[in-house]
């Protein structure tokens, strides 16, 4: 039986930014409906390696492919429309715009995309994805008098509201509350349900918890994959990141 085309491959994907190689050589297959943690200590290259994936930089060298299509060359705005959304480790969220507003934003644009905004649509699509992430209560509040987490989780909707393929999520539980943070992991099941979901993540019990395979970066290069299990036992993964500094 053929495998089964993974949602996002690359191949040797590279990025220098001057004489350094923050992405070295990078083949890396994502399968559909996956949970997928990317780690690694500060400098690692995670950032760098998902900016790619979502076209907010371009690669010196290398190959990407969304369910076996070649977007190498796509830009951002059309990988969005192609079904990529991406959540920022800053919130970039529109602070004098309330809650609802900035959803809409995001409904919006994938109605357009599908060449039709009515009102009932834009207005189901704004709450649905502000119940998903508990924010229905919040949807009137400026977005900028809002906590630290729930901007957190306003971004998470604004991201969910274009029913993305793939959501990559960068560092999404910094600032939340333990409280918070559990929500963040019933969410993130529960959005696995419909899309892919990345990850990049420093704290090692959401990572454990949450994803089905990890992935660790060191240096630009892959050092290991495998289960949280196997990558918990992995000597060079301890040496590297989980018994040092996460940074």
């Amino acid at each position: 039986m053929a495998a089964m085309t993974p949602l996002i491959e690359t191949r040797g994907l590279t990025k220098h930014f001057g004489g350094l190689k923050a992405v070295d050589g990078v083949d890396f297959r994502l399968d559909k409906g996956e949970i997928r943690a990317v780690i690694g200590p500060n400098g690692a290259g995670k950032t760098t390696f998902v900016s790619l994936i979502c076209g907010r930089i371009q690669p010196s060298e290398g190959t990407i492919l969304l369910d076996g299509a070649d977007i190498t060359s796509m830009p951002a705005h059309k990988r969005v429309l192609a079904g990529i959304a991406y959540t920022f480790q800053i919130t970039s969220i529109f602070p004098k715009l309330t809650v609802y507003d900035n959803v809409a934003l995001s409904v919006q644009r994938r109605l357009l995309a599908k060449g039709r905004v009515t009102h009932g649509a834009l207005a189901s699509g704004v709450e649905e994805a502000l119940e998903r992430v508990g924010l229905a209560g919040r949807a009137e509040t400026l977005a900028g008098n809002l906590s630290y987490g729930h901007q957190r989780l306003l971004e998470v909707a604004m991201g969910l509201a274009l029913q993305p393929r793939l959501l990559i999520l960068d560092e999404p539980t910094q600032g939340l509350s333990d409280g918070e943070i559990e929500t963040f992991i019933a969410l993130v099941r529960e959005v696995a349900r419909d899309a892919t979901v990345m990850l990049i993540e420093h704290n090692m019990q959401v990572v454990m918890e949450l994803a089905q395979k990890i992935t660790v970066l060191s240096f630009g290069k892959i050092l290991a994959e495998g289960s949280p299990e196997e990558i918990r036992a992995n000597v060079a993964v301890q040496d590297a990141y989980l018994g040092g500094s996460h940074g």
